[in-house]
């Protein structure tokens, strides 16, 4: 049975923001927002961070991707995007795209079926050409190869069905790129086919953006350009913003303490505290490593942790306990409260769970007089660096001393894919689906698995979710895998956060997606009303 899932109903808001462009948003003006770090490059695929992503996002387009004006991203909110809509064979391993026509990239080239091939033999390792680093390569395990028929539609092959495909395809990162355009010149200067332009990245500066006159979206983006100041000091950028010199804060990038203080200087600012897009905290454990390869060890350090202590410190509340999986409201997927207390680590008897820990300790042979010195490595932004002093303050009480290395962004990164580092604060995405998660960061030998986590058995349950049509049965399948994962210490999470943005009033069309962190950067339909 083929089916298809499109046209009208899906793409309704395209329609809605193109018809409505002349009545109410209105054309013009910069977008001007800080960015707290300064990314590698401009090449999307290349780069696996929200500094990075957030900037450049509005310079392409992904075949399908999330209707930005729903705040939780799901299957049910995909819509076209460069395709036109999509259709699946009987079992789920061909998904075929028809695709739009008379779109060009950038530099006049027109976009056709063989870019979406170009795109994805390079983000499966098949083209002639590398990317330098590929952080989601492992995404495509299951896909065995894309096909054209003709210049305006492509088909995926799969290895296996994969009912999720179309949510990994939404996904932020998912742009398309030119096949006549190398790597290396993507990682400077990228070409898209999105609403904007690449202008000039500054590094530790500015990134800027401009309209892109031919946009194949009728009226679409309103804005003339985007510019993003980057300031790595928080109370300097927010500075920035309540002095008026910046129309809108870095997305989820204000906790609570200067949240309520930035309100209270511009107090007519639009502001919102929500789920800050899937993202949560985690303790990364070098398993490689002696003595950190040892499952006791890891269990204890597992143990230690006093969630809630970090959720009430660095959120003052504000945040969620939960496992790799976002919990609700926020999340989908992610296991509930009362299942969530018998795993591992989670149960909220604290005492209880370091007499546990200790006890194993001790049976390693650590103690009062014989403690284990460490280095928590976290990247030198504060959104790493607090917790991270709050995990070493936990460690002590299983007899384990922590010295904090703060690492630059230029270095945490690739010490991360070389495995350099003993322990670290790490932070982690969460999202619409749980297949980016799993096959990211927790089969053997995935692409960002930095901390050398392989079980077999783990593998096995990732493959089969993913096969799984049936969402009831998804559920009970992912929420085992959390368990078996929190038995095993796996990326102890340790609690996602709520986090605050704020806008200037006359910023309209803006939408904080609760449960993605990256999915609702284009802002081809954000307008400025002065």
């Amino acid at each position: 049975m083929r089916r298809w899932i499109c046209l009208l109903g899906l793409a309704a808001w395209i329609v809605f923001a193109g018809a409505q462009g002349a009545h109410a948003q209105k054309q013009g003006g910069i977008l001007r927002l800080y960015s707290p770090d300064s990314p590698a490059t401009m090449s999307i695929h290349e780069e696996a961070t929200i500094m990075a992503q957030a900037p450049i996002m509005g310079v392409f387009n992904n075949l399908v991707m999330f209707n930005p004006q729903i705040k939780q991203g799901s299957m049910d909110s995909v819509v076209p995007d460069l395709a036109i809509g999509w259709t699946w064979n009987a079992d789920k391993t061909a998904l075929t795209f028809p695709l739009q026509k008379g779109v060009k990239w950038h530099d006049g080239q027109p976009f056709t079926a063989k870019d979406v091939v170009c795109t994805m033999d390079l983000l499966m390792g098949k083209a002639p050409e590398k990317f330098r680093v590929n952080p989601r390569g492992s995404n495509f395990k299951a896909i065995d190869r894309v096909t054209t028929n003709g210049d305006h539609e492509v088909t995926f092959h799969m290895k296996r069905p994969y009912p999720g495909l179309p949510v990994l395809l939404a996904g932020g990162f998912m742009a398309m790129y030119p096949c006549h355009v190398p790597p290396v010149q993507m990682r400077r200067a990228p070409i898209g086919t999105g609403p904007f332009k690449f202008v000039e990245f500054k590094p530790n500066e500015y990134i800027k953006l401009t309209r892109n006159p031919d946009y194949w979206k009728p009226g679409l983006p309103y804005l003339d350009g985007i510019e993003y100041q980057i300031i790595r000091n928080i109370s300097t950028a927010t500075l920035a913003f309540v002095s008026g010199k910046l129309d809108m804060t870095f997305p989820f990038d204000l906790l609570p303490p200067i949240y309520r203080d930035v309100k209270s200087q511009v107090p007519e600012a639009i502001c919102e505290m929500t789920p800050a897009g899937g993202v949560n905290r985690l303790m990364l454990i070098n398993r490689t490593v002696a003595p950190f390869d040892n499952p006791d060890l890891q269990r204890a350090m597992a143990l230690s942790l006093d969630r809630k202590a970090f959720v009430d410190i660095i959120a003052e509340g504000e945040g969620e306990i939960g496992g790799v999986l976002q919990p609700t409201p926020g999340g989908r997927w992610g296991l509930p409260p009362d299942k969530l207390r018998l795993l591992p680590g989670y149960d909220p008897d604290i005492a209880k769970n370091r007499a546990q820990a200790r006890e194993i300790m001790t049976k390693l042979g650590y103690g009062p007089d014989k403690r284990l010195a460490i280095k928590v490595m976290a990247r030198d932004l504060a959104t790493y660096r607090n917790p991270a002093v709050i995990l070493i303050d936990q460690l002590k009480e299983i007899f384990i001393d922590g010295e904090l290395e703060a690492v630059d962004t230029s270095l945490y990164f690739p010490r991360k894919i070389r495995k350099d580092y003993m322990v670290a604060l790490d932070l982690q995405t969460s999202g619409p689906d749980p297949d980016p998660i799993f096959d990211l960061f927790y089969g053997c030998g995935s692409s960002l698995n930095n901390d050398g986590y392989c079980n077999a058995d783990v593998d096995r349950r990732i493959e089969q979710q993913s096969m799984e049509d049936n969402p009831v049965k998804r559920q009970q399948m992912v929420w085992d895998l959390e368990r078996v994962l929190a038995e095993d210490g796996a990326r102890p999470i340790i609690f996602y956060t709520n986090a605050g943005t704020c806008w200037r009033p006359y910023v309209k069309g803006i939408k904080m997606m609760v449960n993605s962190l990256y999915n609702g950067n284009r802002r081809e339909d954000v307008w400025l009303d002065r």
